[in-house]
């Protein structure tokens, strides 16, 4: 296998407390990250010995602060939708992914995780604002603050709101973005640190409301 001279994280205990009784098909979803993602290009090797920590609880931290329908824009592996649909299977998650070998990866891997809580798009965010609007947006490791606002508040219902996963920059993302801010119409813009109270790094977003 590709992956052989890497060392593949295993579980942390955390993710027992965010996954609770599903966290087998979390188990499940690593392993298909593992044997899938070098070769498709959905993650690269170098983030096996961190798959759970930077990326499957990284994700899933922002569980609790989510409802309604949710849209994930760039899904690519599925990060965050899938541990979020999988942490909280009450929720309907589509995942908005426009690569053709991306996308069909994610519609797969969805029939084996065996997760009816998750739907595919094939499209770029852009291309859909007309079709679909979610009561909140997520993403991450897609663009810059200012770039996402006008691919995804589109997407968002009015009096929804967009978490979107970001790094330790989001403050200063925020303030390069003022304007676009202003013209998209979005309250209480602020960065929010989630999980502090586990063991574990915890989860930068950005949450704005769209108004």
């Amino acid at each position: 296998m590709q992956n052989e001279a890497f060392h593949v994280e295993h579980r942390p205990a955390v993710a027992a407390e965010l996954f609770g009784d599903r966290v087998e098909i979390a188990d499940q979803y690593a392993n298909l990250l593992v044997r899938d993602g070098e070769k498709l290009g959905l993650i690269g090797p170098q983030e096996y010995p961190r798959l759970w920590t930077r990326h499957i609880i990284n994700s899933a931290l922002i569980a609790p602060l989510l409802n309604g329908t949710v849209g994930d824009v760039g899904s690519g592996a599925g990060l965050p939708g899938i541990p979020l649909a999988i942490a909280r299977p009450d929720l309907q998650f589509t995942l908005i992914e426009p690569m053709e070998r991306r996308s069909e990866w994610l519609t797969q891997t969805i029939a084996e995780l065996q997760l009816d809580n998750v739907t595919v798009i094939r499209a770029r965010a852009e291309e859909i604002a007309d079709q679909h609007a979610f009561h909140m947006v997520t993403a991450r490791a897609v663009a810059a603050f200012s770039k996402l606002i006008p691919w995804t508040v589109p997407l968002v219902e009015y009096g929804g709101e967009l978490v979107l996963l970001k790094g330790q920059n989001a403050e200063a993302e925020i303030t390069k973005a003022v304007k676009l801010i202003r013209k998209y119409h979005l309250e209480n813009v602020h960065v929010e640190m989630v999980g502090e109270d586990f063991d574990t790094e915890p989860t930068r977003v950005i949450r704005a409301t769209v108004a």
